[in-house]
């Protein structure tokens, strides 16, 4: 059987835990055909982000071009977008982006500045399932957020702007809130004990856009994502891959 196709446009990991190298992992291990399009070459290992080169928004546009003018692309997740012009270029193309993610990508797990507001802020209006951490929904709304109940305030706010959903993840709290078709509900895990969990949100909002691919509804396709980082926490939870904050285990290798 032909596997659905999953477009990615973010930026690269030289480390290999997040950004582009992190969503095609996670489309190969649920079964999908990971396409990319960089937007952003990083320097980055577990300790941080040393340097950042923007890719020219008309190479972006020639490598979405280039994608969607052959393959059958199924779902598109939209990470690290650090140049506004690039910004312009995937709204332009907005309605040809089918099951659409966008994770706002604005602090790396190390702290360092990934992504602006005012860029990132241009994609919320559009009809996407939109994955904030509630650091970047805090910065998204101009305020900070701690508790669940602000969790649950901020997710009905940005819905507000027109996405088709919204799920503000707080991993430290064990709590996810999703707000879809005019509720909100909050989604209660168990806290995993790990530092390596550099990735995490560029995980879950891939594995999201696979599970829209493969034709399910918003809360079914949130819930799997979430299972999927929850084993990928487990099984990476004892790995020693550089000094910092390390990656999921996201084939299962050791669950």
């Amino acid at each position: 059987m032909t596997p659905p196709v999953v477009l990615t446009i973010a930026g690269s990991d030289s480390g290999g835990g997040a950004g582009i190298q992190a969503d095609l992992k996670t489309f190969a291990a649920l079964g999908a055909f990971g396409t990319s399009v960089i937007t952003a070459i990083t320097a980055q290992n577990t300790l941080g982000v040393t340097a950042i080169h923007p890719v020219p928004a008309e190479i972006v546009a020639a490598q979405l071009d280039a994608v969607l003018s052959d393959l059958p692309v199924a779902a598109v997740k939209v990470g690290m977008i650090s140049d506004p012009a690039v910004a312009k270029v995937i709204a332009a193309r907005a309605a040809e982006l089918p099951n659409l993610v966008v994770d706002p990508v604005l602090v790396a797990t190390a702290g360092s500045r990934l992504g602006e507001v005012d860029v990132v802020g241009v994609l919320t209006a559009y009809p996407c399932v939109l994955t904030p951490n509630r650091h970047e929904a805090g910065a998204l709304l101009g305020r900070v957020i701690e508790t669940a109940e602000e969790m649950v305030s901020a997710a009905a706010e940005l819905a507000a702007r027109g996405p088709r959903a919204v799920v503000v993840t707080g991993s430290e709290l064990a709590l996810d809130v999703l707000h879809h078709a005019g509720r909100t509900v909050p989604l209660r895990g168990e806290p995993v004990a790990t530092v390596n969990n550099h990735g995490s949100g560029c995980t879950f909002s891939s594995a999201i856009a696979v599970r829209l691919a493969a034709g399910d509804p918003v809360p079914e396709a949130v819930a799997a994502a979430k299972e999927y980082v929850n084993r990928g926490l487990r099984g990476g939870a004892q790995w020693r891959l550089g000094a910092g904050p390390g990656p999921l285990d996201h084939f299962g290798w050791s669950v």
